[in-house]
C-alpha cells in the first residue's frame, strides 16, 4: 500500500507547520518550565480550526475527518507534545464522545463552542484504583427523579480544570444488580455543576504546559437527559473512542520521534568536537540513521490504521500496533537526541529534553503498551 496524503490533507500539514515553528517553538518553553497552560495558543488553534476538523459544519466545525486530525497532531508533536496533546484529548476526548454518541440537543448545545476552542472538553474514565482496568470503574450514577446523583472520583483527567472547560463526560456505574455485570454509562457534567469539585494540578514529570486533575463527585446532581448514548453502554462507547484516540497518540508521537531527528540532525551539523562536526562521526551517524528509521515505521503504522478507519474498515489491531510502535518510537528517539545533545541535552530549554520528559506517558496514557500488546494478540488469535 502507498500511503500519501491528499492535496487537502497535505496542505493543512503545510499550514500547522509553519504555525507550530513560527507561533509555539519560539514561545511553549517558557510555558513549560512555568508549568503554565498557554491559552494564546489554544485560541490561535481554534481560529485555525483546528479543534473542528473532524465535526461537521453546522456545528461550527471544518467537516473534515479523522485523519486531519492527525495530520495536525504530528506537526504540533515535532515541537511540543503539552499543545499536541491539548488538541488530542479536546477532540478525541472531549468532542468526540458527543459527536458520535451525544444527542442532538447536547450537539447543539456543547459542539459549537468546543468546535473553535472556545470551550474545551474532558473525558472522565480513569481512577486510582483502576488504572488498564477501566472496567474496575467505582464511580456511581443513581438515577433519582429526573436526575442522576454521580458519587466518585477520577484521576489523570486531561483539559478537566482550564478556565475554559466546559464540560467532563464521567463514566460512572448506573446498576450493579449482583447476578449481573456493571452496568457502566456515560454521563455529561457541566464545570461548575454542585458536588463537582477540581483538585490543584498535579505535578508532572512531563507535559507541564497541558492541564491535568482529579475530580471528584459528591452528590452530583445533574438532569437525566445528560446521559450520553445509551445507558449501559457507555463503557463499549469509551471503547470504539479509544481505537480512534490511538491512532491520534500515534501521530502525536511519531511527530514527537521526528522532532527529536530534527533537532538532532541541526545539532550534529552545528556542534564540533575534536576538529569536525559531530554529524561526520559514524556513532551520531547510525544513531540519527536508527531515529529515522523508528520514524518512518511509526508514520507508516499510523496512516495504515488511519486508512482502514477512514475506509470503515475494522482497524483495532492496526491502531494498537501503531501506539505500540509510535510511542516506542518517540521514546527511543528522545533518549537518543538527549545523548546526542549531551549536557545540554539535560536543559530544559532544549526540545529534546521537554521531549525527553514528555515522551515516557506515551506509553501509558490511552492504553499502556501492555494493553496493545494484548489486544494484537489476541487479534493473532492467541
Amino acid at each position: 500500500m502507498i500511503m500519501q496524503l491528499s492535496e487537502e490533507h497535505e496542505a493543512l500539514r503545510a499550514t500547522v507547520e509553519d504555525f507550530a515553528q513560527k507561533e509555539i517553538a519560539p514561545v511553549i518553553g517558557e510555558y513549560y518550565i512555568k508549568e503554565k497552560f498557554p491559552y494564546d495558543i489554544v485560541a490561535a488553534m481554534g481560529e485555525m480550526g483546528l479543534f473542528g476538523l473532524p465535526v461537521p459544519e453546522q456545528y461550527g466545525g471544518m467537516g473534515g475527518d479523522y485523519v486531519a486530525l492527525c495530520v495536525a497532531l504530528e506537526e504540533l508533536g515535532r515541537v511540543d507534545q503539552s499543545v499536541a496533546i491539548t488538541l488530542e484529548a479536546g477532540v478525541s476526548l472531549g468532542i468526540m464522545p458527543i459527536l458520535r454518541f451525544g444527542s442532538d440537543a447536547q450537539k447543539d448545545r456543547w459542539l459549537p463552542d468546543l468546535a473553535v476552542a472556545r470551550t474545551l472538553g474532558a473525558f472522565g474514565l480513569t481512577e486510582a484504583g483502576g488504572g488498564s482496568d477501566a472496567g474496575a470503574t467505582r464511580t456511581t450514577g443513581k438515577l433519582d427523579g429526573d436526575g442522576w446523583v454521580i458519587n466518585g472520583s477520577k484521576a489523570f483527567i486531561t483539559n478537566s480544570g482550564t478556565d475554559i472547560t466546559s464540560l467532563v463526560t464521567v463514566t460512572a456505574v448506573t446498576d450493579r444488580a449482583d447476578d449481573r455485570k456493571k452496568e457502566i454509562s456515560a454521563i455529561l457534567v457541566p464545570t461548575g455543576t454542585a458536588g463537582f469539585t477540581v483538585a490543584p494540578s498535579y505535578s508532572k514529570v512531563g507535559w507541564n504546559a497541558s492541564d491535568t486533575h482529579e475530580l471528584a463527585f459528591d452528590d452530583c446532581r445533574v438532569p437525566e437527559e445528560n446521559l450520553v448514548g445509551q445507558r449501559g453502554r457507555g463503557y463499549a462507547q469509551f471503547l470504539s473512542i479509544l481505537d480512534e484516540g490511538r491512532v491520534a497518540i500515534a501521530a502525536l508521537s511519531t511527530g514527537a520521534a521526528q522532532g527529536c531527528v530534527d533537532e538532532s540532525l541541526r545539532y550534529a551539523r552545528e556542534r564540533e568536537a575534536f576538529g569536525a562536526a559531530i554529524g561526520s562521526y559514524q556513532g551520531i551517524q547510525f544513531k540519527i540513521a536508527e531515529m529515522e528509521a523508528r520514524t518512518v515505521c511509526a508514520r507508516l503504522a499510523w496512516h495504515d490504521a488511519a486508512a482502514k478507519m477512514a475506509a470503515g474498515q475494522p482497524f483495532k489491531k492496526e491502531a494498537a500496533v501503531a501506539k505500540l510502535v509510535s510511542s516506542n518510537a518517540a521514546m527511543d528517539n528522545a533518549r537518543d537526541a538527549t545523548q546526542i545533545f549531551g549536557g545540554y541535552g539535560f536543559m530544559n530549554e532544549y526540545p529534546v529534553a521537554r521531549h525527553y520528559r514528555d515522551s515516557k506517558i506515551l506509553e501509558i496514557g490511552e492504553g499502556t503498551s501492555e494493553v496493545q500488546k494484548i489486544l494484537i494478540a489476541r487479534h493473532l488469535g492467541l
